[in-house]
């Protein structure tokens, strides 16, 4: 046993002995390493995260609705809800959905600033963008592209990239939630945080204002219809709450969600963790120069 031991401890020693002697190259490729590392953080953009604290608009017309939509089936007549309540959830995942992207966003927005953004100039607050991909100048995509891409950047290929911007979160109890966008500028990720609340909240309310109207268009020819008082006087009283609704609808500015914290233009940036950067390079030509110093050393006594 104390032989194995024995045989252990000159072996340590052997590598430490010949790192030490294979130390120059070792120092040099870590400093390769670092000083690549350093000028790559430097090269990269700074990135803005602007961030909107939400919480789920009570519909306190729902009680109401729901004993008229009680009268509704005695009277034989089936009516769709048109409260927001349970909305929450369905519009997160709608905020996700390529259609929303191409319905409510795609048209809101500027698309190179998207697709082809290159840098963002904070003393003058001017963008610039990739003259690769697109010219300014002329306002022409000049990228090439192959198949399935195509020169004007696609719905599709547009949403893949949008998706890396935008992060949505809920609180452990779902009573808040948390809509981001990073991006190099901070008044775009500003911008298009308050736009996806706002167009989430149209979305839901021209649905619903929909549904509503429908509801109405249905209750006036069915009430012409009939010729029993009783259900004349059902059918009035829904007629009215249907008209409530509709009022209440168009009068919510926020339908589905409304700020706790609007979102703003963010001062301090969230990314590029140079200094992270930088340690991982250090490290990681350290344990390269390692393993090549040892690699060197092995092959070298395998000649003889």
């Amino acid at each position: 046993m104390n032989q194995i031991y024995r045989e252990e401890f000159i072996d340590l020693k052997e590598i430490f002995k010949v790192l030490w002697q294979g130390k120059l190259l070792l120092l040099y490729i870590t400093i390769f390493f670092s000083l690549g590392s350093v000028l790559y953080s430097l090269n990269l953009p700074n990135t803005y995260q602007s961030s909107a604290l939400l919480s789920a608009v009570t519909n306190h017309n729902s009680g109401i609705q729901s004993n008229y939509s009680t009268l509704a089936n005695i009277a034989g007549i089936n009516l769709n809800s048109t409260t927001n309540d349970g909305n929450t959830e369905e519009a997160i995942e709608k905020i996700k959905t390529l259609s929303f992207f191409s319905d409510n966003i795609l048209p809101n927005i500027f698309l190179p600033n998207l697709m082809a953004f290159d840098a963002w100039d904070s003393k003058t607050n001017t963008v610039t963008y990739n003259e690769n991909i697109f010219n300014n100048k002329n306002k022409k995509w000049v990228r090439s592209y192959k198949f399935p891409n195509t020169q004007v950047p696609s719905r599709q290929e547009s949403f893949k990239i949008f998706k890396k911007h935008l992060s949505i979160s809920e609180s452990e109890d779902n009573s808040f939630i948390t809509i981001s966008v990073k991006h190099q500028s901070p008044i775009i990720a500003q911008n298009w945080t308050e736009m996806i609340v706002t167009e989430i909240n149209n979305f839901f309310r021209a649905r619903d204002k929909l549904e509503a109207q429908a509801s109405i268009n249905f209750l006036n020819s069915q009430i012409s219809k009939t010729t029993f008082a009783e259900i004349k006087q059902v059918i009035a009283q829904l007629l009215q709450e249907e008209t409530k609704t509709l009022t209440l609808i168009e009068a919510n500015d926020f339908y589905v969600f409304e700020y706790i914290d609007p979102p703003v233009v963010m001062e301090r940036k969230i990314g590029p963790r140079r200094s992270i950067i930088c340690i991982f390079g250090a490290f990681l030509g350290g344990i390269l120069g390692i393993l090549i110093v040892l690699i060197r050393h092995f092959f070298k006594e395998q000649k003889f």
